[in-house]
């Protein structure tokens, strides 16, 4: 059952907004934008293109890198991680939908390193639950949104991006 829904393109806009002023800030120039699959990807698609970058866009799938790999297994829907470049020196720009524990964003660092070192990484979630694990927090977000313990998140998309909050159902 949805108890609620979130404009994804009004928190799209919002973070487009500040993200390009950050990059400003920092001047940061001709940063290269990387989404972890798939939400994030989702996201990094539409930034990309409101922020008119000019690299390509490259994705991380994290599944190998995750630290309860042994206990979930493997994802059925494994994809490898396409980068248009090294990361070594680049500044990257790092998406994802949800950023709760930290551990998501702590494995997709992992994996970024292991291309190389970079300059920097700049952080986007569309969505903070604020339940972190590990000290990480991200640099832009479109909504801290605190969830009871019985309500979980779902972004859906490509086509409408949509966010639905459900209760867990109960197993």
């Amino acid at each position: 059952m949805v108890s609620g829904v979130i404009k994804v393109d009004v928190l799209l806009d919002k973070m487009a907004a500040e993200l390009n002023a950050l990059l400003k800030t920092r001047q940061i120039e001709d940063p290269m934008m990387i989404g972890i699959r798939t939400g994030g990807v989702w996201l990094a698609e539409r930034l990309h293109q409101q922020l008119q970058i000019n690299n390509p866009l490259g994705t991380l799938d994290i599944s190998f890198y995750r630290d309860d790999f042994s206990r979930v297994g493997l994802n059925p829907k494994v994809q490898p991680s396409v980068l248009p470049s090294a990361t070594e020196g680049r500044n990257i720009i790092l998406v994802d939908d949800v950023i709760m524990s930290g551990r998501t964003i702590r494995a997709a660092m992992n994996e970024l390193f292991d291309y190389g070192r970079p300059a920097s990484i700049t952080l986007v979630t569309l969505l903070d639950l604020n339940r972190r694990e590990l000290p990480i927090q991200a640099d832009v977000i479109g909504e801290l949104l605190p969830l009871a313990r019985d309500e979980q998140v779902k972004l859906t998309g490509p086509e409408p991006l949509a966010l639905e909050i459900r209760k867990k159902d109960s197993q």
